[in-house]
Parts: C-alpha cells; structure tokens; sequence
C-alpha cells in the first residue's frame, strides 16, 4: 500500500551515544527543566528558615577575655624560651568548661546545668594563654552577667586549686621539719651527756648534718609559702555595647533559600536518572535509531502554544518525500496527543493538491476540523482564493454570451408562482438547487475542508479505504495498540515530544513497531503546547 524510499533501519537497535564533552550548558540543562522542583524545594527551605527567624528569638552574645599565667617562684624572674607552653591550654579550656564552673553558673542563673553548658563556649587561640568565655542568652544582660562570672568562677577554681596544692606541699614540708627537729633535739640531748672525745665529735657531726637538712626543708617551705598562685586576669570584661546579636538573621533567609535550591537541584538530577526525557534530537535519534524528518517549535516570545507552520510544512514535504499513493500513515506516540500535528500535516499535504483524508477512531473528529480550519486561514499562498475581478466603468452594460448586450426588460408584476394558473397544462418551474461550488469552480463535499487546491476529510479508519493518502490520528500507544495496527498496513511516523516523552516509553514503541513488521518514516521532534 505504500511505497516508501529504503531507509536503514538498525538490526541492533537505536545505537549507543557517541561520548562528547560536558558543557556548563548540559550541566544547567536538568535544572532548568525540572525548575519547579527545584523552585518548590527552594521556597520550602526559604519558608523554613523565615519561620526559625520569626520563631527562635534571637540570641545575644557577650565575650570575656582571661589572660591565664604559669604559677611561678618569683614573679619578677624573666620567662624563658618555652613560656608559651608553660601552662597546658588544653587543660585549662577543660577547666573552664567543667562542672564546677558549670554549676556556678547554673546557680547563680538559677538554669540547668545542660542549658548553661550549651549556652557557654570557651576558644582558646593557637599559640597563645589567652581564654575567651562567650555566652548566648536572649537577652544582653544575662549575657553579660554570664560572660563575666564565668571568667571569673574559673579564675576562683584555679586559684582554689592552686591553693590546695601549696597548702598540701606545705603539710609536707611541716611534717619533714617537725622530724628533723624532734631528731635535732635528741642529738642534742646526746651531745650533752657524752664525755668521750670521739663520740662526741661524732655526735656533734651528725647534728651539724641535721642542723643543714633543717636549715634546707626550712629554705624551701619558705620558696613555696611565697609562690603566686594567681591563675590569671580578667583583661577584657563583657560589656552591654559590646553584646553582639548571635549571627545576622537575614542571613539566614539567604542560606536557606540557596540551600533549598542546592537541595532542589540535586532531586532534580535524581529525579531525572530515574525518568529520563528526550530532551533534544540526539536523544530522540539514541532512543529510536530513526531518521529526523523535523523539528516543530513554537514561535519564539510570542507565549502562543501553537507551532511554527513553516515547519509543520518542512516535516510534510519531507512525509511527501517517503510515501507514494495509495499511502497509510499512522502518526503514533506513547502518551501524548498527536491531534494538532496531524491537522497540520494533512493541511501542509492538501494545500499542494492532494486529497488527504484524515481517520480518528478515538472521537477528535472534531477537534481535527477545527484545527484545519484554523491552520488552512495562516497558509502563505491559498490558490482556492479566486482573483479578484477588474472593475468595469460606470454605465457601462454586462457582457453576455456572444459579445452583444442584453437587453432591458421591465420586471414583471407577478412573479412566478405569486399566482396559480388556470392552464391545466401548465409546466410548474422548480428552482434548481446549487449544489455546494467553492470560488475556484470545484465541487466540494458538505464533508469536506477544501485547502489550496487539494481537499481534507475526516471520518473513521474504515471509512478511508478507498482513499489515496489517508493520515490516521493514532491514540497513545502505551494505552492503545490501534495506532501500531494500522501502521502494518502502510508507514508510521514517530511524533515525540521534547521535555514530556519518556525515553524509555519511546524505546518500547520501536521495539514494538520492530516487532511487529513496522518500518517507520522517522521521527518528528516537537515541543511542549499545541505540538
């Protein structure tokens, strides 16, 4: 029924993606198309943020700065090389942070010891003895109050500690001297009742040991009664002009606006490897390994849905091209609507003057009418336009058959049939109806679209048997097998849809038409709207 030009069709199925580059515009290609999902995700992580900054009041911080000293002998002696590692830092941020500062806290804010800890952060810079105590309150003055006596609780149990250390140190010197003396005493005691010369010399040897060990633990008791166990200073104390709010709120709408779009962005490339769309026409050749017979756009910055007629006519000339009468094409797709494409194939097919009948067996008999008409008013040059005729000068009389003038008759009073004859053998006149003749002369079926100087009707499958081209609107093939039916007995034409059809739809119909006998025309690339 149709002859079609041999065309290649592949044995193996569509053929792998030759391997390119990946350009930033790939990159933002996913995103833009799925931007709803992107932009959805992104009001929701905006949303989110704006209620944590109406909700979640807003928090004040106050810093206070504690220079942290080494417990020396002498105060006055010059630091050496290692100062700076005099006193473990890591140490003493524990410290400053542990139960004992925590609870002061807690008791003198009368909170939780949890809530305190939280609230309280102490950094301590790389290299330095230097301790910075921040607190977060909701408002200043807890915050200030809290900086400070935390600085100052730490400066209390470091110096406590310290205390206890020397007073311990000092017990045991104490304890070291009471025996000494007592052993001093009882030398003492010997020496006065000795009256040898040699034990005597002896004895006042050991007393003189005894007396030095004295004199020793003495000397060093008195070192560490002298020690400064003052663990630091408070060098910068927190203060109401100083309490900063804790981050900048505003922010915060910035950051979760840009976080949900990132969120978005990155459901947009999962969502996408889960339902891949043909997005341009090497996916459209990747998934069906046809020929491209077109690509139909929609008119740029116009917001109109319908699509360009320039190349709706390219894609029939190129149909024209790859059938030869009597033609059956069926214009199939997996989920979408094929309507609009088919009106204008068969009004791009008739304007040429052929006699296109359209079949619908899915009841959009209708909608095709419409839209021929409609597509048959934008064709460029419509010869079933007659020309228009050169007027004739004023007076002048009508030509007739013959070339002589007609003569003037004067209109009669009764007009025939305004009386009954008496004549039996009257002859009755029975005006002749006008059957249906466009301008150009040519009868036209009350079934029929005249377009250019061919013709489109419409009607069922069957109805268009006897026809010589005859485009069948196919329904979805996914959902019915009519349109691959009726492409056994001629061609078929793959419509796809850029940015709605599934690759993966659009493979299982030429599986499908592969497997049932089918070679298809090509594949027609359209975009969203009307076609």
């Amino acid at each position: 029924m149709t002859d079609t030009t041999p065309g290649s069709w592949p044995t193996g199925g569509p053929s792998p993606a030759t391997p390119g580059a990946v350009t930033l515009t790939d990159l933002l290609r996913v995103p833009m198309h799925r931007l709803r999902l992107v932009g959805a995700v992104a009001l929701v992580g905006l949303l989110a943020a704006l209620g944590y900054v109406l909700l979640v009041p807003a928090a004040v911080t106050a810093n206070a700065v504690v220079a942290v000293r080494p417990v020396v002998t002498d105060a006055f002696t010059p630091s050496g090389a290692g100062a700076d590692r005099a006193v473990n830092m890591n140490v003493e941020s524990g410290i400053a942070t542990g139960t004992e500062v925590v609870q002061r806290l807690a008791d003198a804010a009368g909170g939780h010891p949890r809530d305190v800890r939280g609230a309280l952060e102490v950094e301590v810079p790389t290299g330095g003895q230097i301790l910075r105590f921040t607190y977060q309150a909701g408002d200043a003055q807890r915050a200030v109050q809290s900086a400070n006596l935390a600085a100052q609780a730490y400066l209390d149990v470091r110096r406590t500690m310290y205390e206890q250390q020397r007073a311990e140190m000092l017990r045991s010197y104490d304890t070291s001297i009471t025996k000494v003396a007592a052993q001093q005493a009882a030398l003492q005691k010997r020496a006065s009742t000795v009256k040898d010369t040699a034990a005597g010399d002896a004895v006042v040897a050991e007393l003189a040991g005894i007396n030095n060990q004295l004199t020793q633990l003495n000397s060093a008791r008195t070192e560490i009664a002298a020690v400064d166990v003052n663990p630091g200073w408070v060098t910068q104390t927190a203060e109401k002009s100083l309490a900063t709010s804790a981050g900048h709120r505003p922010l915060y709408l910035v950051a979760g606006l840009l976080g949900g779009a990132l969120i978005g962005i990155v459901l947009a490339y999962a969502w996408e490897s889960a339902d891949r769309r043909v997005r341009s026409v090497a996916d459209g050749r990747d998934a069906t390994g046809l020929p491209l017979l077109g690509t139909v756009r929609r008119p740029a910055f116009r917001g109109s849905p319908r699509a360009v007629d320039a190349d709706v006519r390219y894609v029939a000339m190129a149909v024209a091209e790859r059938v030869r009468p009597p033609a059956r094409v069926a214009l199939l797709s997996t989920r979408e609507d094929a309507t609009a494409l088919t009106a204008g194939l068969a009004v791009a097919l008739a304007a040429d003057g052929r006699e296109v009948f359209v079949a619908d067996d899915s009841g959009r008999t209708e909608r095709l009418r419409a839209t021929v008409l409609a597509d048959r008013g934008r064709l460029p040059i419509d010869p079933s336009r007659p020309l228009v005729p050169k007027p004739r000068p004023a007076g002048s009389p009508a030509p007739v058959a013959g070339g002589e003038a007609a003569a003037q008759r004067r209109p009669s009073p009764h007009p025939p049939g305004a009386r009954p004859s008496t004549d039996a053998d009257a002859t009755l006149t029975i005006p002749r109806v006008s059957s249906a003749r466009p301008d150009n002369g040519r009868v036209v079926d009350p079934d029929e679209v005249s377009v250019g100087v061919g013709s489109v009707r419409f009607g069922t499958w069957r109805q268009g048997a006897d026809h010589g081209l005859v485009l069948f609107n196919a329904p979805p093939a996914e959902s019915d097998e009519r349109g691959v039916a009726v492409a056994r007995q001629g061609g078929a034409v793959v419509i796809v849809e850029r940015d709605r059809t599934r690759q993966s739809d659009l493979r299982r119909l030429v599986e499908r038409l592969r497997a049932a006998g089918v070679t298809p025309l090509g594949f027609v690339l359209t975009r969203n709207g009307r076609a």
